[in-house]
């Protein structure tokens, strides 16, 4: 099968396809024929060498992909073959073929493609497990309408940020995002949210504001230590901080004494390396509390870009620009 495997690493012209070996579905897995596969930041990060697998996974680059059952593995129910579905991996997606857990992945939306729906598997589960599991925010709507819930969604013009953006407007909550760029403040504004370009403001004072010296309930945030100070004076009292990334780096000195007056939680999370029960358990989250929003239109699958797998190297260029808005796909065949 052609696949692009980590060989070495540095700039994006480091991807390159070879031929694979397709691999055998283990008991509970399912094996799936790639017809899309998501570009994430844990990708370029992977490339960069800076990002690798853990022990025992495959070493082809990929956390998400879309395709068609083709084949399962002892325990799992041979109907599933011929199902179209989208998957959360741990690596292996820039492949024509994975295997999988099978609790790993959820159905194809009726009318969606798979370019679409590779889009959603690693930023729902993202969202999902921080701001649902790891910081308790309710997805109950007239929670919010009573409570007033407001959050602050970091990078919010990125395929992560968006789907945030959307999932807490969907369930009423008020939302800020910030942006580099009026066109991403264009791109989160149409989600829902109150843009906020950092380059020209001061997250912090424009929330401050806004929320009338109250703060916002809860942050997801992709940048680490340089917001670190800033978040937290961002956060109500009772707030949550939950960091996913670690683009202003990682090392940042926090105010205990603010913490501990406004009962301030900051958790710190990574989705790739958590145990096959974890993740099945954030996959079901994802159907039974993500997927309704999807079908029913609130959540769209904000896919910016495609490229074939050959121009991986031109998918992963176009990431490392910063240009673009939603999620960037690598397609397989036809879709």
């Amino acid at each position: 099968m052609r696949a692009i495997m980590e060989e070495t690493h540095g700039a994006p012209e480091v991807l390159r396809v070879s031929e694979q070996p397709i691999p055998e579905p283990a008991p509970g897995q399912v094996l799936i024929r790639v017809r899309a596969a998501g570009v994430n930041r844990a990708d370029a990060l992977q490339r960069r060498g800076y990002y690798p697998p853990p022990p025992g996974v495959s070493s082809i680059y990929g956390l998400e992909a879309a395709g068609t059952v083709v084949a399962v593995g002892a325990g799992v129910s041979p109907q599933m073959v011929g199902s179209p579905v989208a998957a959360l991996l741990a690596g292996g997606g820039y492949a024509e073929y994975v295997a999988v857990d099978a609790r790993h992945t959820f159905g194809v939306p009726e009318g969606m493609s798979f370019a679409e729906a590779a889009c959603l598997p690693e930023v729902a589960a993202t969202v999902y497990s921080n701001l649902v599991l790891t910081c308790g925010m309710s997805l109950d709507a007239a929670a919010h309408r009573v409570s007033g819930t407001s959050v602050l969604i970091h990078g919010g013009a990125g395929g992560i940020g968006l789907h945030a953006v959307q999932l807490a407007k969907a369930v009423g909550a008020r939302v800020f995002a910030t942006v580099g760029t009026g066109a991403k403040a264009d791109s989160v504004r149409a989600a829902g949210a109150e843009p906020i370009i950092y380059s020209e403001l001061s997250f912090r004072e424009v929330i401050a504001e806004k929320t009338g010296g109250v703060g916002v309930n809860y942050i997801l945030d992709v940048v680490g230590g340089a917001y670190l100070d800033d978040n937290l004076h961002s956060l109500a009292t009772g707030g949550h901080l939950a960091i996913i990334g670690l683009q202003g780096g990682a090392k940042a000195q926090v105010n205990l004494g603010l913490m501990l007056t406004r009962r301030l939680s900051v958790h710190a999370t990574s989705l790739r390396t958590r145990s096959a029960d974890e993740k099945t358990r954030i996959m079901a989250g994802v159907r039974q509390q993500v997927l309704p929003l999807v079908e029913s239109g609130a959540i769209r699958a904000n896919l910016d870009r495609t490229f074939a797998l050959e121009q991986a190297d031109q998918a992963h260029t176009y990431f490392d620009s910063g240009e673009h808005r939603g999620k960037i796909v690598l397609t397989l065949g036809e879709d």
